[in-house]
């Protein structure tokens, strides 16, 4: 036996190791007309299931009026659901040649079932083996998860830790989601998926969570090649005020899109006119892999407006795709 597992090792150690590909996607809302229990799904219901005294009541107390219509009038159909896994799957086959990225990083994914369908329907044949979706705390019930076509080590949620005086504000933040991949060389690969504190909530939040995943990042061995991927949520302006990246990012990880070349950024604030990358990859370089390229997903028509922005999902006319354009981030092993 003894002899065996040294010959397995020398035969693993020996394998080259190919370049792995490796996406951040925010799919904005990615639900399943099943109302989940505990969560408020009551959006993402059909029409048919939002008659109800209760249903209407519950749509009521929502206090922005755009977000209170669509919990009492969008129609979130079998053929909607359908639509927009499809063309979600359409945007991730643009890597690879039709392949897919090697792993995918997702925001907004209200449950495992869900992504199960995007996998079995739009992704059948691509090699995605493995699921990883622990159910968080948000209020709404999206998730952040990951598909891979490597097998999973282990994977574990890290609750961030937020400050005291901010404790009334966690319902709609979400843990960080640790995962690591066994590659075909024997190596480990270890990723964390975050969606962190949206833009309205006060700076200090977000900062909370970079210091939360650099610390998960200290913990691992020094020589895993690790990577952060999903929707940070710190915008260009927040950068630019408040040096976010210098103080909390720099540090420790490369940083993806500094290789995307001409890319504006990832999503688009139309008030002030301007571009951020509120979804990013990083990036920790060790055992002899380096990153080595970068680029925007976003060539397919559902997901670009007339004016060259990313194009959310809408109803009734079930178009578009996401207000999040996937990025990708590409490493390679030092022969």
């Amino acid at each position: 036996m003894r002899f065996f597992v040294f010959f397995a090792l020398l035969y693993a150690s020996s394998v080259q190791a190919e370049p792995i590909s490796i996406m951040t996607f925010n799919v904005e809302n990615l639900f399943d007309n099943i109302h989940d229990a505990g969560k408020d799904d009551e959006t993402y219901l059909p029409l048919s299931q939002k008659s109800s005294e209760a249903h209407k009541a519950k749509c009521n107390e929502i206090d922005v009026e755009y977000w209170r219509d669509q919990c009492l009038y969008w129609d979130w159909s079998d053929s909607v659901v359908t639509q927009k896994l499809s063309v979600i799957g359409l945007a991730i086959k643009q890597v690879n040649n039709g392949l897919g990225p090697d792993i995918i990083a997702f925001q907004e994914v209200e449950n495992e079932n869900i992504l199960k369908r995007l996998r079995d329907e739009q992704l059948e044949g691509l090699g995605y083996q493995s699921i990883v979706l622990l159910e968080g705390n948000d209020s709404r019930g999206i998730d952040v998860a990951f598909l891979a076509k490597y097998p999973v080590a282990d994977a574990q949620l890290h609750e961030i830790e937020f400050s005291e005086s901010m404790r009334a504000r966690v319902g709609d933040t979400r843990p960080i989601l640790q995962a690591s991949f066994e590659l075909p060389n024997g190596e480990q690969l270890t990723g964390f998926a975050v969606h962190f504190p949206a833009p309205f909530h006060p700076t200090v939040m977000r900062e909370s969570a970079y210091t939360t995943l650099n610390g998960l990042l200290d913990a691992l061995p020094s020589d895993r090649i690790a990577f952060a991927a999903g929707d940070f949520n710190t915008t260009s302006e927040e950068d630019r005020e408040q040096t976010m990246l210098e103080r909390w990012v720099r540090p420790d990880w490369q940083v993806a899109h500094d290789l995307c070349s001409g890319c504006l950024g990832s999503s688009y604030y139309a008030p002030t006119d301007e571009w951020s990358f509120l979804d990013m990859l990083l990036w920790r370089e060790a055992g002899g892999w380096r990153m080595i390229d970068s680029y925007l997903a976003n060539k397919t028509a559902e997901q670009v407006t007339r004016q060259g922005t990313p194009k959310r999902f809408r109803l009734p006319e079930a178009s578009s795709l996401s207000d999040h354009w996937p990025l990708v981030m590409v490493i390679e092993k030092t022969p």
